[in-house]
């Protein structure tokens, strides 16, 4: 495999119902450092019915060598062989028959900045979007020249006030932007807690998938 696609040929972890028989489809990024199979335990947690979870596995286990609010040319041509996962399984969902706007994506940690990212430059009407502990890539004051809508699309922005790794002042510009390209946003930040998903998180997320994929109740 070249530099150029360092994450491709990895190998994609499923859960939850098949996907050529599941209405709809999350693809789930994992943290640095961490599995495709472990994130996979917060689907655990997750609708099952009708829902299809897909998550990829990164090259050495980590998506980008360096810390994701440099410069992003710092971390290519990680990022863009990661960007390009992500768009090769939305192409095998909807090969499936599966409509963008029952694919949700959400992450933790680097996956959950590069699923907010992966969104903000590809705007489309997907069924939702979850950054856990995560916000969108490069220096936070770093110029955004996102084109296109996120129209309605539900995004859950959600993490601490005391992250080592991702500042509250990030969350909510990474909400503020999102919000800016027409998603309907909801920021969570909770007080005091560490670099962790929390059981709040996980019920939000619950709630989003269950309107997804037509089984909420």
């Amino acid at each position: 495999m070249s530099d150029q696609h360092v994450h491709q040929g990895q190998p994609i972890v499923t859960y939850g119902t098949p996907l050529h028989d599941a209405e709809a489809a999350v693809i789930l990024m994992h943290g640095r450092g961490s599995t495709a199979q472990s994130i996979l335990t917060l689907a655990e947690h997750l609708p099952h019915e009708s829902m299809a979870y897909l998550a990829p596995q990164a090259a050495n286990q980590t998506w980008y060598p360096n810390s994701g609010f440099i410069p992003i040319e710092a971390n290519e041509p990680f990022v863009s062989s990661a960007f390009q996962t992500i768009t090769d399984l939305i192409e095998q969902i909807t090969s499936a028959g599966i409509t963008t706007d029952r694919i949700v994506l959400g992450g933790f940690s680097q996956g959950a900045c590069l699923a907010a990212e992966y969104v903000a430059r590809h705007p489309q009407g997907y069924g939702g979007l979850f950054v856990l502990s995560g916000a969108l890539l490069g220096p936070p004051d770093m110029p955004r020249q996102y084109t296109g809508s996120l129209a309605d699309v539900p995004v859950y922005v959600a993490g601490s006030d005391h992250d080592s790794w991702v500042t509250e002042q990030q969350l909510r510009l990474t909400g503020r932007i999102l919000q800016d390209l027409g998603a309907a946003v909801h920021v969570e930040v909770q007080p005091g807690t560490q670099h962790t998903v929390r059981h709040t998180e996980i019920a939000y997320v619950h709630d989003m998938l269950a309107r997804v994929s037509g089984h909420a109740s």
